[in-house]
């Protein structure tokens, strides 16, 4: 006798909440009328170009438009998701967002998808992944239960996914000029004089316990000899130290104390 074979399907919820329910209406109501806005009202590429060079030519912009981490003894830097969203908005007719798919408390992980979607040339990038719920610490992983923790957790690790999808939509020459025109606006220090920038940033590193000594080293020469271009990688520093995204003694390590031969000798006596 034959049996007929059953497919296993994906188990469902048993029960929609009406908040849920009227959640997916929205959802799909609010894609639709955005392509038909899209549709109606194409981007002007040269007001977008306008609008974003007026925005990279401001200081509050410009400082948090780069970020730093420390990996594999090396520091990493590049465009920052600050960056990445004020482009999206000065382009025009962009989607972009960070959703969380599924949560399993019973392995400790959240299944994870950043996108972005041009709705007027329908171009779209996404990347789903897998967000475990611990965080690494100097004593080694250590798991995360608190809800709020969770959200942190992936929204921090959503964040640089949300980055890269968006510039994987954005014209690249946008994104050159953009950069190109943060960092011109970091050197120039908005209008500021390069001995007063000097200054500043001494006191402000002062407040973190970083020594003057200790910056010198990093950028090789004495703050007599800086340049614009030192104070800027300085201003790109601590906006990352307030970030949490380096540490002070990944940046500024402590210098090793060279120990002569007398200072040996009577150590051993």
């Amino acid at each position: 006798m034959n049996y007929p074979v059953q497919t296993p399907t994906a188990p469902t919820p048993q029960r929609i909440g009406q908040g849920t329910a009227v959640e997916q209406s929205r959802a799909a109501a609010e894609v639709q009328a955005a392509v038909v806005v899209a549709q109606q009202c194409p981007r002007n590429i040269q007001s977008a170009i306008a609008e974003m060079r007026q925005s990279c030519q401001q200081m509050a912009l410009a400082e948090r438009a780069f970020y730093r981490y420390p990996k594999g003894g090396q520091t990493i830097t590049g465009p920052s998701v600050h960056l990445a969203r004020e482009l999206a908005r000065c382009w025009g007719n962009v989607q972009y967002g960070l959703v969380e798919l599924r949560r399993d408390d019973e392995y400790g992980q959240s299944e994870m998808q950043a996108f972005a979607w041009d709705v007027q040339t329908n171009s779209r990038n996404s990347s789903t992944f897998v967000v475990p719920h611990r965080r690494d610490t100097r004593d080694g992983p250590k798991a995360v239960t608190d809800m709020r923790d969770i959200y942190e957790l992936n929204t921090n690790n959503g964040a640089r996914r949300v980055r890269e999808a968006i510039f994987a939509i954005l014209p690249p020459w946008f994104v050159e000029e953009a950069k190109e025109l943060c960092n011109n606006t970091i050197k120039n220090g908005g209008g500021k004089p390069l001995d007063q920038r000097i200054a500043d940033a001494l006191r402000l590193f002062g407040t973190l316990g970083v020594t003057t000594e200790r910056i010198e080293a990093k950028l090789g020469r004495p703050s007599t000899k800086w340049l614009e271009h030192d104070v800027a990688q300085l201003g790109v520093i601590y906006k990352s130290l307030q970030r949490g995204e380096v540490t002070v003694e990944d940046e500024f390590p402590e210098p090793t104390k060279e120990v002569t031969a007398d200072e040996l000798t009577a150590s051993t006596q």
